[in-house]
């Protein structure tokens, strides 16, 4: 296989809505949060784990497909949809795991076409928002007998307003016929219609992609008019 050319997509994720990615806490904080988010390292700022996004947007891309199953979609799943094209586009891109190779699978298919950089807060962004970057969410079960609230938890969600800087890569290579940047592109307005990260289904995680840039180029008004499902 010989690699042709490389695509960048870039640009922000802005918050429409709070945003949860656990990070897990190494110890508990009297008043703190039940439930903290993923933060940097160094800088405690929160980001967006490039696995994320790239998990997210596979499982949409493999839901709209109609061949999800409990794993994600490897070459047999390929060859048993009388070769859909579809899967091969989503296998081509995100790959498949080690246990779904075989010697045929892996010459045909050569690399994972996609890499997804982890997500940091734009520095324009930080600057305006002075770093405060959080919010806590108080949830609680309400008893449908008695009506009072039972069992308060309190949440870190990532304030909506915030803007993430995000770097998508997709290397093409001369064997490659199929548009795997449109359904890159498909896959990101699919994200824009569902959630990112925890508890979509109470409104967490609406995000907006902005800015686009596709090899340094202006790609917004191309990314508006995509339709991620067909009208016919």
């Amino acid at each position: 296989m010989k690699l042709k050319n490389i695509t960048q997509i870039t640009g922000q994720i802005e918050l429409i809505s709070g945003l949860h990615i656990g990070g897990g806490e190494t110890s508990m904080r009297i008043g703190g949060a039940d439930s903290t988010v993923v933060r940097h390292p160094r800088s405690s700022a929160p980001y967006i784990p490039g696995s994320s996004l790239k998990g997210k947007i596979r499982s949409l891309l493999e839901w709209r497909s109609g061949k999800v199953r409990e794993k994600p979609l490897s070459w047999s799943d390929y060859e048993d949809n009388n070769k859909d094209t579809e899967v091969l586009k989503i296998i081509k891109l995100f790959g498949i795991s080690a246990g779904d190779n075989d010697n045929t699978s892996e010459h045909l298919l050569g690399p994972t076409r996609i890499s997804i950089a982890d997500c940091m807060v734009n520095e324009d962004c930080a600057n305006e928002i002075e770093n405060d970057f959080y919010e806590i969410k108080s949830e609680n079960v309400i008893n449908r007998i008695t009506g009072t609230a039972e069992t308060p938890r309190f949440i870190e969600r990532v304030q909506a307003g915030t803007k993430f800087d995000f770097n998508i890569i997709i290397r093409n290579f001369e064997e490659d016929k199929e548009d795997l940047l449109t359904t890159v592109l498909e896959g990101m307005r699919l994200l824009e219609l569902d959630n990112l990260g925890a508890s979509g289904s109470r409104g967490y995680g609406k995000i907006k992609f902005r800015n686009i840039m596709v090899n340094q180029k202006s790609y917004h008004e191309e990314f508006e008019n995509i339709k991620p499902f067909s009208t016919t």
